[in-house]
């Protein structure tokens, strides 16, 4: 399943017949012979997806060390940063007839906590399309001093009281339907322009209130693409209005996390039609993923993640040091002496 995620293949067939082709490479790989179409097919649809997960998070604890990258944003908070979002695949409801979605229409939801400080899930959730955010997210428990940053899709003021009472913050943006009462108005210390407003606010609805009756800190940002307000709140009231604004800048993270997925990898055409099938090649697509930002971290030549899939795929059958040419990918072989300087 890896092969068929690195060689960009659509079809199990194409997947035997890529193994069957390159038969050096397989005593390599401890393949005596390659499985067939119909026995890929058995084990998609009866082997555990569980032991595909167990293997990414065993991989990512073994790699976590060598993951680590230079936050971009809110780099001097010393906190753990996690941000969560979802993010909708759609299929065929005729042949996906477990995936619904809408009348009609099936989709597949990944639901992912992403690690600010590796780019990289520490939680993965698939659904079908019809899971609300919230009701994925309220049974998922994040560490004490640890700082959530999430979308409007979240904001549900009994779990964000809930996660107050355990010690975690949370960075979310308020919903234009919400309101609220300003308890107190404090400058706003930033070189930045679009930072305009830093309030204590309290909630004013009544089923609000009651569900959240503490305050909270309100930002105003000015988001010139869209020409409107950001009304990002948290319950920190001690962090500067910047940090606040950056850390809900940070969580674009998760939304290039997404993109990188589906267009990197095999991930919007399946290879098996059943749930288990389905799991099995997401699952196997955040490993490749995940060995793919390894070997980005640790080369030492500047790759970005899309260069360095695209020149593996071209040496997929090159009987190469990896190490050397993840680190001198374009190194010129040396040129043999002139005649001359041979007498």
């Amino acid at each position: 399943m890896l092969f068929m995620q690195l060689g960009q293949l659509d079809f199990l067939r194409d997947n035997q017949n890529g193994l069957r082709s390159s038969s050096s490479s397989k005593n390599h790989l401890n393949i005596s012979k390659a499985p067939c179409k119909s026995s890929l097919s058995y084990l998609n649809a009866n082997r555990d997806a569980d032991f595909f997960q167990d293997l990414y998070f065993d991989l990512l604890s073994q790699f976590e060390p060598s993951l680590k990258r230079q936050r971009q944003y809110a780099h001097r908070l010393k906190r753990k940063v996690f941000l969560m979002d979802s993010g909708i695949i759609p299929l065929c409801l005729s042949l996906f007839d477990w995936a619904k979605y809408r009348t009609g229409k099936g989709a597949l939801k990944l639901h992912a906590v992403l690690d600010y400080d590796n780019g990289l899930p520490s939680y993965v959730y698939l659904s079908d399309g019809k899971m609300a955010d919230i009701n994925a997210a309220k049974p998922i428990s994040f560490c004490s001093g640890s700082v959530l940053v999430v979308d409007r899709a979240y904001v549900d003021f009994e779990w964000l009281f809930n996660l107050d009472s355990k010690g975690v913050f949370f960075v979310t943006r308020l919903k234009s339907n919400h309101h609220f009462e300003s308890v107190a108005d404090s400058p706003v210390k930033s070189k930045n322009p679009d930072l305009h407003l830093d309030q204590d606010i309290v909630l004013t609805g009544d089923k609000a209130q009651k569900a959240y009756p503490k305050k909270l800190r309100l930002v105003h940002v000015w988001d010139p693409e869209r020409q409107a307000y950001l009304k990002i709140i948290t319950n920190n009231l001690t962090w500067t209005a910047d940090t606040i604004a950056e850390l809900y800048k940070a969580r674009w993270d998760i939304e290039v996390f997404f993109k990188q997925l589906k267009q990197l990898f095999r991930v919007k055409s399946f290879v098996g039609t059943s749930a288990n099938a389905v799991r099995i090649q997401m699952w196997c697509a955040m490993i490749a993923m995940l060995l793919l930002r390894y070997l980005k971290n640790k080369a030492e030549y500047p790759w970005h993640l899309s260069n360095l899939i695209t020149f593996l795929r071209l040496n997929l059958y090159a009987k190469i040091s990896l190490e050397n040419w993840i680190n001198k990918p374009f190194e010129e072989p040396e040129k043999p002496p002139a005649q001359t300087t041979l007498f």
